[in-house]
């Protein structure tokens, strides 16, 4: 059997119904004054699921940011019927709405936090409503000395789960795969969380993508190389569809499909 490499998850990240790049760190439940945006785009959701449809980039994800996302939402997974995972709000009485609504999967955080503590029942209940092979669970995370700690609420509130192989090996029961953004360098372009993209490696049993400071074309053989190949790579504020002038959308499909 061949070795299996690392490969390009893309993302459709939406706020207030706009597909936008922005500084994760900065997003809050309470305040808009300090967040910081990347990029709005002038296309619709609609044109970023054509693109990865056309381009056969399976396994990517859809991100409600906050309010007012449900119709962008809906007109990305109809794009695409079956291509795109959807995050964000998602809890036991929306999920299934959202597979009907075209989702492969659908993404689940804050909902297994009630009051920012982990509640395995929920991720029971939740996982026998849609099926593991339709669940993905988002582990994202801030960094907090040597450890990397799970935060929800659009990454401003840290939980009291520890991401490390026994908590990893406990969810991968219950879903079929990981999203993990690294909140304290998401949007910044500033390079991976290398050490945690290591650490991934050795601890995932099930397919994985990380999200956070890809900036440049080789960050994907990176990955590739730290996690041996078990982990993708999701990349936002420095491709150039997303407005930014370090990474080709051409160039990193090519070489994805040359991982494959």
């Amino acid at each position: 059997m061949s070795k299996r490499h690392s490969k390009f998850r893309p993302c459709i990240d939406l706020h207030e119904g706009l597909v936008k790049q922005i500084v994760g760190g900065t997003l809050s439940e309470r305040s808009s004054e300090n967040l910081q945006t990347n990029f709005v785009s002038s296309h619709s959701p609609s044109y970023y699921a054509q693109l990865y449809k056309e381009h056969d980039l399976v396994g990517g994800h859809v991100i409600k940011l906050g309010p007012r996302n449900d119709e962008a939402a809906k007109e990305a997974l109809q794009a695409w019927p079956g291509g795109l995972q959807i995050g964000g709000g998602i809890n036991d009485s929306n999920a299934l709405e959202w597979l009907e609504n075209g989702a492969s999967k659908v993404i689940v955080t804050s909902y297994l936090f009630p009051d920012a503590k982990f509640s395995l029942s929920r991720l029971q209940k939740i996982s026998t409503l849609v099926g593991p092979e339709r669940l993905v669970v988002d582990i994202s995370c801030r960094r907090r000395d040597s450890r990397w700690i799970v935060a929800m609420n659009k990454w401003q509130d840290l939980t009291d789960m520890e991401v490390n192989k026994e908590s990893l090996d406990v969810l991968s029961q219950y879903c079929s795969e990981f999203l993990i953004h690294a909140a304290d360098v998401e949007g910044l372009c500033q390079g991976i969380d290398e050490e945690l993209v290591q650490k991934l490696g050795e601890w995932v049993t099930i397919p994985t993508t990380y999200a956070g400071g890809a900036k440049d074309l080789s960050d994907l053989d990176a990955v590739d190389r730290l996690s041996n190949g078990t982990v993708d790579l999701t990349y936002g504020s420095a491709l150039d569809i997303f407005g930014g002038n370090l990474v080709r959308f051409e160039d990193l499909v090519r070489a994805s499909k040359k991982t494959a």
